[in-house]
């Protein structure tokens, strides 16, 4: 028996119940249901909540509406003058005039021209630059849209800018600056036009003066500077002119052309380019696109043109525009090769939807000018790789209405021909006084370029491999002639030109040089010439052709000297034959003399097959005939002397 203990509380001892499996799930149940019951709660009020904020802000935005919809029906049109008032206000803040700061110098080593602190024009070089500087900004950014010298101490160089500034659109600001010497040849239609731009020292600026003006076509005159060289030996002291040019709003100094694409182009070019007269004309733009009449069985029509540039943009607009223009042209196959990376070439390129592909200058002078050739004929025959020629055209060039038609007409000869070299354009001695029918084809041994034509075999085989390298300061058409590449073959060209040379600027080109041996150059301009018997100008062929010339001929009188006016007879329609002495290949004394006595091409003998020239004078067919040199020697009478002449002095052409 157990005794209790004294010292512990009472306590009343109940043993644990066991508790079934069902009461354990209920009890489960009932705290499983208490923890969710809270969250659900939670999000229950969370909606109420967002419900009842959503109620809130919707009656807020209809009151609102409401408020402002009565508001706009009584003040309706006090808030729209309001608002209109709001936009002109913007507006007019927008178009305010705005000016900018033109300073100029003139002097006789340097020209600097700077817009608002910006230098735009810096010519320091002491042997560049000559003549009257011209820089054409808008007016309405103050940009520069064209940069011109123009060398007025050299003759015509003052008519070249006299036809610059007709070109340019009336509002434009001018900015005019001299460089040592601009006035020896600035004859008076060209002063003339500068007081009529404002000038007041125009009439007075003389030799080696130094002048500055900057004005507005069709507008104000802003400033002029003039200082006078005190003699002959020296020059005017440098001038300094420092002006403030308003701008005017842009939509003041914008055409509005009709939405076209070709207008697209045009708006592209005219907001950034000038100088290009009736392209960016308001009231009468020239058109940007040509529609040629279709060529009949065009040969060439697949066949790309390269066209070869530098930066003369004005010679390149008035080519392409001749060549565009042309029958049978298909733009898709014209590429422009810029030698550098020149931005208004391109302009012009892009201005008639055409091709343009600049590429790093490589080289100096004429081997630059060599290497600019090369790179322009590779990427041409990369860019179509399945063409077999390539018609190679230069951008001081016009091109005649006949282009295409006469390299359709000739090309299966190059294609059939192994002795021929090139299809040219080009007649080197085809002066107006020296050809008569632009139906006649000739044979020369010499490469006259200037536009013509040749086979990817030709160019990819022999010439790429071999082309000079560009520390050789070779001229590319002197090293095609060489014998060595030219392989005795020969190139196909016209008694009258299909090409036209103008330029009067460029590395070889002055306009001295232009006058005496390119201006006075015979031109087609007729559009449908049928080439007449084109198969007599194969090899074996044009021999017989040349040998019934030579026995049926009337020997001139060889007593008489080529430079006497009456030595070709004062007939029509005859075959005339002279003969001059030539003992070797490379002895053209006595024809560079003859060729003066002509007035045609006398630096170097050109124009020559077997020692043999060709051409028309007096609308008569010349042949002059090397002897003994020539094959066709055989055909002089025994009673002629050949004729000898050596160092004649003659008057300029």
């Amino acid at each position: 028996m157990k005794i209790p203990n004294s010292n512990a509380n009472d306590q009343l001892f109940i043993p644990k119940r066991r508790l079934s499996a069902a009461t354990v799930q209920v009890n489960s149940l009932r705290k499983f249901t208490r923890q969710r019951a809270l969250p659900r709660l939670c999000q229950f009020l969370l909606l109420m909540v967002l419900t009842i904020t959503v109620g809130i802000n919707i009656f807020f935005i209809l009151d609102t509406s409401q408020k402002l919809q009565k508001t706009s029906d009584t003040d309706y049109n006090e808030g729209t003058h309001s608002i209109e008032g709001r936009r002109n206000n913007f507006h007019l803040q927008e178009s305010l005039p705005k000016s900018v700061i033109i300073e100029v110098c003139s002097s006789q080593s340097k020209v600097t021209v700077s817009v608002d602190g910006t230098t735009i024009l810096e010519d320091p070089e002491e042997s560049k630059g000559r003549g009257i500087h011209v820089l054409v900004l808008n007016q309405a950014t103050g940009s520069v849209m064209a940069q011109r010298v123009f060398d007025t101490y050299s003759p015509h160089e003052d008519e070249a800018m006299a036809l610059f500034l007709n070109m340019v659109s009336d509002g434009r600001v001018f900015i005019f600056t001299i460089k040592d010497e601009g006035t020896f040849h600035m004859k008076q239609p060209a002063r003339d036009l500068l007081k009529k731009l404002g000038s007041k020292k125009s009439q007075v600026i003389g030799w080696r003066d130094m002048w500055a003006m900057v004005t507005q076509k069709g507008g104000k005159m802003y400033g002029e500077s003039y200082s006078k060289s005190p003699e002959f030996n020296t020059w005017g002291a440098p001038v300094f002119l420092r002006v403030e040019v308003p701008l005017v709003p842009a939509e003041n100094s914008e055409c509005g052309w009709p939405e076209t694409e070709e207008n697209e182009r045009r708006r592209s070019f005219c907001n950034h380019i000038e100088g290009y007269g009736s392209v960016c004309s308001c009231t009468d733009p020239a058109p940007l696109n040509f529609n040629p009449e279709p060529l009949p069985d065009n040969k060439v029509y697949d066949v790309p043109v390269a066209v070869v540039a530098s930066n003369r943009p004005h010679y390149l607009y008035r080519m392409l525009r001749s060549l565009l223009s042309a029958r049978g042209c298909n733009p898709k196959m014209v590429t422009v090769f810029i030698d550098g990376y020149f931005e208004e070439p391109l302009e012009v390129t892009k201005l008639f939807g055409l091709r343009g592909i600049q590429h790093t200058p490589i080289g100096a002078k004429n081997a630059r000018i060599s290497q600019h050739y090369k790179a322009s004929l590779t990427a041409t025959f990369n860019l179509f790789p399945q063409a077999r020629y390539s018609i190679v055209i230069e951008e001081d060039l016009d091109v005649s209405p006949d282009f295409f038609s006469y390299f359709s007409q000739t090309l299966p000869l190059l294609d059939e021909d192994d002795s021929l070299y090139c299809i040219s354009a080009w007649n080197d001695q085809g002066y107006e006084h020296t050809t008569g029918d632009p139906s006649l084809l000739y044979r020369v041994e010499t490469m006259p370029g200037l536009g013509w034509i040749l086979k990817r075999i030709l160019y990819k085989e022999e010439l790429e491999p071999r082309w000079p390298t560009p520390e050789k300061q070779w001229d590319w058409d002197m090293w095609m002639r060489l014998p060595d590449i030219r392989k005795g073959r020969e190139c196909i060209i016209p008694d009258v030109s299909r090409t036209y040379h103008f330029g009067s600027s460029g590395l070889n080109m002055n306009s001295y040089f232009q006058d005496v041996y390119f201006k006075k150059h015979a031109f087609n301009t007729l559009p449908n010439i049928q080439i007449k018997d084109i198969d007599s100008l194969r090899k074996d062929n044009y021999e017989i052709l040349l040998e019934e010339l030579l026995r049926t001929g009337i020997v001139l009188d060889h007593s008489k000297s080529p430079c006497e006016e009456n030595f070709i007879p004062e007939t029509k329609g005859e075959v005339y034959i002279m003969f001059i002495k030539m003992n070797t290949p490379k002895d053209f004394t006595t024809w560079l003399e003859v060729a003066k006595c002509f007035r045609i091409w006398d630096l170097d003998a050109r124009g020559h097959h077997k020692s043999m020239w060709r051409m028309y004078i007096k609308e008569n067919q010349l042949i002059v005939v090397g002897v003994p040199n020539s094959p066709y020697s055989a055909f002089k009478p025994a009673r002629v002397t050949p004729i000898y002449l050596e160092n004649q002095k003659l008057e300029p052409k």
